[in-house]
Protein backbone atom coordinates (compact mmCIF):
# COMPACT_ATOMS: atom_id res chain seq x y z
CA UNK A 1 0.00 0.00 0.00
CA UNK A 2 1.54 3.32 -1.11
CA UNK A 3 2.12 5.91 1.58
CA UNK A 4 0.00 9.01 1.69
CA UNK A 5 1.44 12.50 1.30
CA UNK A 6 1.05 13.09 5.05
CA UNK A 7 2.98 9.89 5.84
CA UNK A 8 5.78 10.87 3.47
CA UNK A 9 6.06 14.33 5.07
CA UNK A 10 6.10 12.76 8.53
CA UNK A 11 8.81 10.26 7.51
CA UNK A 12 10.92 13.03 6.01
CA UNK A 13 10.71 15.22 9.10
CA UNK A 14 11.29 12.23 11.37
CA UNK A 15 14.36 11.10 9.42
CA UNK A 16 15.73 14.63 9.40
CA UNK A 17 15.33 14.98 13.17
CA UNK A 18 16.96 11.58 13.74
CA UNK A 19 19.85 12.58 11.48
CA UNK A 20 20.37 15.84 13.38
CA UNK A 21 20.24 14.02 16.73
CA UNK A 22 22.72 11.41 15.52
CA UNK A 23 25.02 14.16 14.29
CA UNK A 24 24.75 15.96 17.64
CA UNK A 25 25.76 12.76 19.44
CA UNK A 26 28.55 11.71 17.10
CA UNK A 27 30.23 15.04 16.40
CA UNK A 28 31.63 15.62 19.93
CA UNK A 29 33.35 12.23 19.83
CA UNK A 30 34.57 12.89 16.29
CA UNK A 31 35.90 16.30 17.33
CA UNK A 32 37.77 14.77 20.27
CA UNK A 33 39.50 12.33 17.91
CA UNK A 34 40.53 14.90 15.30
CA UNK A 35 41.57 17.44 17.95
CA UNK A 36 43.80 14.87 19.65
CA UNK A 37 45.75 14.24 16.43
CA UNK A 38 45.89 17.84 15.17
CA UNK A 39 48.69 20.35 15.59
CA UNK A 40 48.50 21.69 19.16
CA UNK A 41 48.60 25.31 17.98
CA UNK A 42 45.62 24.73 15.66
CA UNK A 43 43.65 23.14 18.51
CA UNK A 44 44.50 25.91 20.98
CA UNK A 45 43.52 28.65 18.53
CA UNK A 46 40.23 27.02 17.57
CA UNK A 47 41.07 26.18 13.95
CA UNK A 48 39.95 22.54 14.16
CA UNK A 49 36.33 22.01 13.13
CA UNK A 50 35.74 19.27 10.56
CA UNK A 51 39.14 17.80 9.66
CA UNK A 52 42.48 17.45 11.49
CA UNK A 53 44.82 20.40 11.02
CA UNK A 54 48.35 19.11 10.46
CA UNK A 55 48.61 15.54 11.72
CA UNK A 56 50.52 15.41 15.02
CA UNK A 57 50.95 12.75 17.71
CA UNK A 58 52.53 15.11 20.23
CA UNK A 59 49.52 14.99 22.55
CA UNK A 60 49.59 11.19 22.79
CA UNK A 61 53.38 11.12 23.14
CA UNK A 62 53.23 13.51 26.07
CA UNK A 63 50.43 11.58 27.73
CA UNK A 64 52.09 8.18 27.40
CA UNK A 65 55.47 9.50 28.52
CA UNK A 66 53.89 9.73 31.95
CA UNK A 67 54.53 6.32 33.52
CA UNK A 68 51.68 6.85 35.94
CA UNK A 69 49.29 6.42 32.97
CA UNK A 70 50.22 2.74 32.70
CA UNK A 71 49.91 2.30 36.45
CA UNK A 72 46.47 3.90 36.28
CA UNK A 73 45.40 1.62 33.43
CA UNK A 74 46.55 -1.46 35.32
CA UNK A 75 44.78 -0.35 38.49
CA UNK A 76 41.55 0.55 36.72
CA UNK A 77 41.38 -2.79 34.92
CA UNK A 78 41.94 -4.52 38.26
CA UNK A 79 39.27 -2.43 40.00
CA UNK A 80 36.80 -2.85 37.14
CA UNK A 81 37.10 -6.61 36.80
CA UNK A 82 37.08 -7.49 40.50
CA UNK A 83 34.59 -4.75 41.40
CA UNK A 84 32.12 -5.83 38.72
CA UNK A 85 32.33 -9.48 39.75
CA UNK A 86 31.80 -8.44 43.37
CA UNK A 87 28.78 -6.30 42.44
CA UNK A 88 27.19 -9.09 40.40
CA UNK A 89 27.71 -11.66 43.15
CA UNK A 90 25.72 -9.42 45.49
CA UNK A 91 23.12 -7.99 43.10
CA UNK A 92 21.94 -11.01 41.11
CA UNK A 93 21.14 -13.36 44.04
CA UNK A 94 19.56 -10.51 46.00
CA UNK A 95 17.36 -9.56 43.04
CA UNK A 96 16.36 -13.18 42.50
CA UNK A 97 15.41 -13.56 46.16
CA UNK A 98 13.41 -10.32 46.20
CA UNK A 99 11.56 -11.36 43.03
CA UNK A 100 9.85 -14.12 45.01
CA UNK A 101 6.37 -12.81 45.79
CA UNK A 102 6.00 -15.23 48.70
CA UNK A 103 9.17 -13.97 50.43
CA UNK A 104 8.26 -12.93 54.01
CA UNK A 105 8.92 -9.25 54.62
CA UNK A 106 9.72 -8.52 50.98
CA UNK A 107 8.07 -5.10 51.07
CA UNK A 108 9.95 -4.09 54.21
CA UNK A 109 13.29 -5.20 52.73
CA UNK A 110 12.66 -3.27 49.52
CA UNK A 111 11.70 -0.21 51.57
CA UNK A 112 15.10 -0.28 53.24
CA UNK A 113 16.74 -0.39 49.80
CA UNK A 114 14.60 2.52 48.61
CA UNK A 115 15.60 4.61 51.62
CA UNK A 116 19.29 4.27 50.77
CA UNK A 117 18.60 5.70 47.32
CA UNK A 118 17.56 9.04 48.81
CA UNK A 119 19.33 9.29 52.15
CA UNK A 120 22.92 8.63 53.17
CA UNK A 121 25.15 9.10 56.15
CA UNK A 122 27.31 11.71 54.44
CA UNK A 123 30.93 11.96 53.39
CA UNK A 124 32.53 12.20 56.85
CA UNK A 125 30.71 9.20 58.40
CA UNK A 126 31.51 7.20 55.25
CA UNK A 127 35.19 8.10 55.56
CA UNK A 128 35.26 7.20 59.26
CA UNK A 129 33.59 3.87 58.54
CA UNK A 130 36.18 2.94 55.91
CA UNK A 131 38.96 4.12 58.19
CA UNK A 132 37.67 1.90 61.01
CA UNK A 133 37.73 -1.02 58.58
CA UNK A 134 41.38 -0.23 57.65
CA UNK A 135 40.44 0.30 54.01
CA UNK A 136 41.93 3.79 53.56
CA UNK A 137 44.87 3.81 51.12
CA UNK A 138 44.23 0.25 50.01
CA UNK A 139 42.96 -0.93 46.61
CA UNK A 140 40.09 -2.80 48.26
CA UNK A 141 38.30 0.40 49.23
CA UNK A 142 37.65 1.05 45.53
CA UNK A 143 36.35 -2.45 44.95
CA UNK A 144 33.99 -2.95 47.90
CA UNK A 145 33.10 0.72 48.34
CA UNK A 146 29.60 0.17 46.97
CA UNK A 147 28.45 -3.42 46.73
CA UNK A 148 24.94 -2.98 45.38
CA UNK A 149 23.34 -0.25 43.31
CA UNK A 150 19.71 -0.06 44.42
CA UNK A 151 18.56 0.99 40.96
CA UNK A 152 20.33 -1.98 39.36
CA UNK A 153 18.82 -4.24 42.00
CA UNK A 154 15.30 -3.01 41.21
CA UNK A 155 15.77 -3.43 37.45
CA UNK A 156 17.15 -6.95 37.90
CA UNK A 157 14.32 -7.88 40.26
CA UNK A 158 11.77 -6.70 37.71
CA UNK A 159 13.47 -8.84 35.08
CA UNK A 160 13.20 -11.98 37.21
CA UNK A 161 9.58 -11.20 38.09
CA UNK A 162 8.34 -10.49 34.57
CA UNK A 163 10.41 -12.69 32.29
CA UNK A 164 10.73 -16.06 34.02
CA UNK A 165 7.35 -17.82 34.43
CA UNK A 166 6.46 -19.09 37.89
CA UNK A 167 5.43 -22.36 36.22
CA UNK A 168 9.09 -23.19 35.63
CA UNK A 169 9.87 -22.80 39.31
CA UNK A 170 6.82 -24.81 40.31
CA UNK A 171 7.74 -27.66 37.94
CA UNK A 172 11.29 -27.67 39.24
CA UNK A 173 10.04 -27.68 42.83
CA UNK A 174 7.82 -30.67 42.10
CA UNK A 175 10.86 -32.46 40.69
CA UNK A 176 12.64 -31.87 43.98
CA UNK A 177 14.84 -28.89 43.04
CA UNK A 178 16.05 -26.70 45.86
CA UNK A 179 15.90 -22.90 45.80
CA UNK A 180 19.62 -22.82 45.09
CA UNK A 181 19.19 -25.32 42.29
CA UNK A 182 16.42 -23.26 40.69
CA UNK A 183 18.62 -20.19 40.84
CA UNK A 184 21.56 -21.83 39.08
CA UNK A 185 19.65 -24.12 36.70
CA UNK A 186 16.69 -21.93 35.73
CA UNK A 187 17.14 -18.26 36.64
CA UNK A 188 20.76 -17.73 35.61
CA UNK A 189 20.61 -19.56 32.23
CA UNK A 190 17.56 -17.47 31.25
CA UNK A 191 19.07 -14.17 32.38
CA UNK A 192 21.87 -13.58 29.88
CA UNK A 193 20.52 -10.20 28.78
CA UNK A 194 20.15 -8.70 32.26
CA UNK A 195 23.54 -10.11 33.29
CA UNK A 196 25.10 -8.32 30.32
CA UNK A 197 23.32 -5.08 31.22
CA UNK A 198 24.37 -5.21 34.87
CA UNK A 199 27.93 -6.10 33.88
CA UNK A 200 28.05 -3.08 31.60
CA UNK A 201 26.48 -0.74 34.17
CA UNK A 202 28.83 -1.75 36.96
CA UNK A 203 31.90 -1.89 34.73
CA UNK A 204 31.26 1.62 33.40
CA UNK A 205 30.79 2.86 36.95
CA UNK A 206 34.10 1.40 38.09
CA UNK A 207 35.94 2.54 34.96
CA UNK A 208 34.78 6.15 35.26
CA UNK A 209 35.08 6.37 39.04
CA UNK A 210 37.56 8.86 40.45
CA UNK A 211 35.74 10.53 43.35
CA UNK A 212 36.11 7.57 45.71
CA UNK A 213 39.84 7.41 44.95
CA UNK A 214 40.08 11.13 45.56
CA UNK A 215 38.60 10.67 49.03
CA UNK A 216 40.10 7.41 50.19
CA UNK A 217 43.42 6.92 48.36
CA UNK A 218 46.54 9.06 48.73
CA UNK A 219 49.12 6.63 47.38
CA UNK A 220 49.86 7.10 43.68
CA UNK A 221 50.50 3.38 43.16
CA UNK A 222 46.78 2.79 43.82
CA UNK A 223 45.44 5.66 41.68
CA UNK A 224 42.86 4.63 39.03
CA UNK A 225 43.21 5.90 35.49
CA UNK A 226 40.59 8.64 35.87
CA UNK A 227 42.40 10.18 38.83
CA UNK A 228 45.72 10.03 36.99
CA UNK A 229 44.20 11.78 33.98
CA UNK A 230 42.59 14.38 36.23
CA UNK A 231 45.97 15.18 37.78
CA UNK A 232 47.53 15.50 34.31
CA UNK A 233 44.86 17.96 33.23
CA UNK A 234 45.26 20.03 36.39
CA UNK A 235 49.03 20.08 35.91
CA UNK A 236 48.60 21.26 32.32
CA UNK A 237 46.17 23.99 33.34
CA UNK A 238 48.67 25.22 35.91
CA UNK A 239 51.31 25.31 33.20
CA UNK A 240 49.09 27.49 31.03
CA UNK A 241 48.32 29.80 33.96
CA UNK A 242 51.99 30.44 34.71
CA UNK A 243 52.55 31.96 31.29
CA UNK A 244 50.58 35.03 32.30
CA UNK A 245 52.10 35.37 35.76
CA UNK A 246 55.84 34.95 35.15
CA UNK A 247 58.19 37.42 33.55
CA UNK A 248 60.30 35.38 31.14
CA UNK A 249 62.33 36.11 28.03
CA UNK A 250 61.13 35.54 24.48
CA UNK A 251 62.69 32.09 24.02
CA UNK A 252 61.36 30.80 27.33
CA UNK A 253 57.98 32.30 26.53
CA UNK A 254 57.92 30.46 23.20
CA UNK A 255 58.72 27.18 24.93
CA UNK A 256 56.07 27.79 27.57
CA UNK A 257 53.51 28.70 24.92
CA UNK A 258 54.28 25.49 23.01
CA UNK A 259 53.78 23.49 26.20
CA UNK A 260 50.49 25.25 26.75
CA UNK A 261 49.35 24.42 23.22
CA UNK A 262 50.28 20.77 23.72
CA UNK A 263 48.45 20.80 27.04
CA UNK A 264 45.29 21.96 25.24
CA UNK A 265 45.57 19.11 22.74
CA UNK A 266 46.37 16.65 25.52
CA UNK A 267 42.91 17.23 27.01
CA UNK A 268 41.35 15.55 23.99
CA UNK A 269 43.91 12.76 23.94
CA UNK A 270 43.18 12.08 27.60
CA UNK A 271 39.42 11.93 26.96
CA UNK A 272 39.89 9.49 24.08
CA UNK A 273 42.29 7.28 26.05
CA UNK A 274 39.82 7.04 28.92
CA UNK A 275 36.81 6.37 26.67
CA UNK A 276 38.29 4.02 24.06
CA UNK A 277 38.04 0.71 26.01
CA UNK A 278 34.34 1.20 26.73
CA UNK A 279 33.63 2.28 23.16
CA UNK A 280 35.30 -0.90 21.95
CA UNK A 281 33.44 -3.13 24.40
CA UNK A 282 29.95 -1.67 23.92
CA UNK A 283 29.16 -3.16 20.44
CA UNK A 284 29.71 -6.67 21.79
CA UNK A 285 26.98 -6.29 24.44
CA UNK A 286 24.69 -3.87 22.60
CA UNK A 287 21.97 -6.40 21.71
CA UNK A 288 21.88 -7.72 25.28
CA UNK A 289 21.96 -4.18 26.62
CA UNK A 290 18.85 -3.06 24.70
CA UNK A 291 16.94 -6.25 25.47
CA UNK A 292 17.88 -6.30 29.14
CA UNK A 293 17.00 -2.66 29.76
CA UNK A 294 13.62 -2.93 28.09
CA UNK A 295 12.56 -6.24 29.62
CA UNK A 296 13.91 -5.30 33.02
CA UNK A 297 12.13 -1.99 33.24
CA UNK A 298 8.67 -2.71 31.78
CA UNK A 299 6.09 -4.51 33.85
CA UNK A 300 3.75 -6.95 32.19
Amino acid sequence: MPKSRTDRIFDTINNLLLFLLTLAFIYPLYFIVIASVSEPYAVATGKVFYLPEGLSWDAYKNVFENKQIWVGYRNTIFYTVLGTVYNLILTIPAAYTLSKRKLPGRTIIMTFFFITMYFGGGMIPAFLLRKSLNLINTPWVLIINSGVSCWNLIVTRQFFENNIPDDLYEAAEIDGASELGMFFRIALPLSGSILAVMTLFYAVGHWNSYYSALLYVNKQKYYPLQLVLRNILISNQNTMATIDTLSIDADALAVAAQRAYIAEAMKYAVIFIASAPLLIAYPFVQKYFVKGVMTGSIKG
